[in-house]
Order: structure tokens, then C-alpha cells, then sequence
């Protein structure tokens, strides 16, 4: 069983688990088009050691870019920006490496420690 993702003018709007002849055999007269993704692949790596599919597993609301050849997801915040080789939106500002935990701050474009 493999995953597929409903995409209509670049939007993922559903994704659903399917064998290749279900996909083949459907029939959906509604716009779009279903486009396989796979489930271990996330930032243009596959997890399980496999080949990576479109860069990372579609998700609803997300986009799949046709010329890259790969399924975005959701940008997250506006400042944030598209990583050419993962297709994923990264923080202008890295995430800090000191252990503690924190969250992204839009207003400031940075991180702020969480205070729990």
C-alpha cells in the first residue's frame, strides 16, 4: 500500500493510503490530479534508508511544486524562508543549541526561551 496526495492548482487537498490499482482504476471526475508520496520521506531524505520521493510526505494545505518535483509544506511563519534542498521553510534565525527549549517568536523573528 502506498500514499497519494490530491493536488489541484498546487494545493494538497487530501491525502489517502491506496494500492497503485485503486489509484489507476478510480474514478474521480473532480480537478486535480493524485500524485504518490511516501510516508519515510521527510527533507529530501528517506528515513528507512530507501529512496527519498518528492522530498518530503504531503500534507494538506501544503503545496507540490511540479518543477521541483516535490511536496512542500505549510510555511509557518512569514519571515521564514524556502530551503532549496529540503523544500522546507527554515528560520531566518537557527534554532539555538544550547539545550533549553524554545519557541519561534514572529513579532521578533527570533527565538524566545520557553518559560514553563
Amino acid at each position: 500500500m502506498a500514499h497519494f496526495a490530491k493536488v489541484v492548482n498546487g494545493e494538497v487537498v487530501q491525502v489517502i493510503a491506496a494500492d497503485q490499482e485503486f489509484i489507476d482504476n478510480y474514478v474521480d471526475t473532480s480537478p486535480g490530479k493524485w500524485i504518490q508520496t511516501s510516508y519515510n520521506t521527510r527533507y529530501g531524505v528517506h528515513t528507512q534508508g530507501g529512496t527519498p520521493l518528492r522530498k518530503n510526505y504531503a500534507q494538506v494545505g501544503g503545496t507540490y511544486d511540479a518543477t521541483r518535483d516535490a511536496f512542500i509544506p505549510k510555511k509557518q511563519y512569514d519571515s521564514w524562508v524556502l530551503n532549496e534542498d529540503t523544500c522546507v521553510y527554515d528560520p531566518p534565525v537557527a534554532y539555538p543549541s544550547d539545550g533549553k527549549n524554545y519557541e519561534w517568536d514572529e513579532t521578533i523573528t527570533n527565538w524566545v526561551e520557553e518559560t514553563t
